[in-house]
């Protein structure tokens, strides 16, 4: 259901107040104002940015926005935020230069229609999304930064960016993890405050991952985390307020598992901590043989 707003339309008054940043335009010769910033004006309408092509750094934060479609004309786009707005979806036209583009706060439901080939960073915290899928990864060829925090989402399946290296999924209601396998260049992965009671879905080729957060799961057993075995770059892991992390000697146990991890809850592993770490899992292969 739109809300239905007193219609507030940006006016030339507020346009000339919020531009700034002179700079050379295309051929040298001219001038124009590339930097906009409107916050708190509780716009409804932006159709007045139509004709101010020279934009490439816009901040239409915290106003009434439903409609972003005004902003198709400014092809030379690197940067926009639009935080705390009323958009219901993050589809745009295809802008060619645009790198990072925050939707904060919004009430955007899917991730459909986002297509800008060069977007290097891309947030939707504090959305309504319940499903990746649908994202355009023919098209998000750059993608490096993804922030997804405090969704609805219940599955990591649609989340296949290849030239993805940081993915911030905490608070969503995420069960299961599917379509981890393209991620081959993930360094970074916080899944915090999510569902997940089983560890299935992370993969070899994930050869890149370092850190990952799972903190304030519903991981109950260190069976699971032996699953992190196939992850051959992981240096640290979180898995405080899990049940598992209540186990007699967790940390021990857990070094037992994952020799090459760096730390463990924040705390870097002792000398000593790995001496008694090997012990266990020696006398362990010797009972076994």
């Amino acid at each position: 259901l739109s809300q239905v707003l007193a219609p507030c339309p940006l006016t030339e008054e507020v346009l000339k107040e919020g531009l700034s940043l002179l700079c050379k335009t295309g051929n040298g010769l001219a001038h124009a104002y590339v930097k906009f910033e409107a916050k708190y004006k509780d716009l409804t309408d932006i159709s007045l940015l139509k004709c101010f092509i020279h934009l490439r750094y816009v901040d239409l934060s915290e106003n009434k926005l439903q409609d972003l479609s005004p902003l198709s004309s400014l092809t030379h786009l690197l940067w926009l935020k639009v935080d705390g707005n009323l958009l219901t979806s993050a589809c745009m036209q295809e802008l060619p230069y645009l790198q990072i583009i925050s939707f904060a706060h919004n009430r955007i439901k899917d991730m459909e229609g986002i297509t800008h080939p060069r977007l290097a960073n891309l947030s939707l915290k504090g959305n309504k999304i319940q499903t990746a899928l649908g994202l355009s990864h023919g098209q998000l060829f750059s993608l490096q930064i993804l922030e997804l925090r405090g969704n609805m989402l219940e599955s990591t399946a649609g989340l296949n960016l290849p030239k993805l290296k940081n993915l911030y999924l905490a608070q969503n209601a995420i069960r299961s993890l599917e379509g981890l396998e393209g991620l081959g260049q993930l360094t970074t992965l916080h899944l915090r405050d999510n569902h997940l009671e089983t560890l299935d879905g992370f993969c070899s080729s994930m050869k890149c991952l370092q850190y990952l957060n799972l903190r304030n799961n519903g991981i109950s057993s260190l069976q699971e985390v032996a699953k992190l075995q196939v992850l051959p770059m992981l240096q640290a892991l979180v898995l405080l307020d899990n049940p598992c992390s209540d186990e007699p000697n967790y940390r021990l146990e857990v070094l037992v598992l994952l020799p090459h991890l760096q730390r463990l809850d924040k705390e870097l592993f002792e000398q000593d901590e790995r001496a008694e770490a090997n012990k266990i899992c020696q006398k362990r292969q010797e009972e076994e043989k």
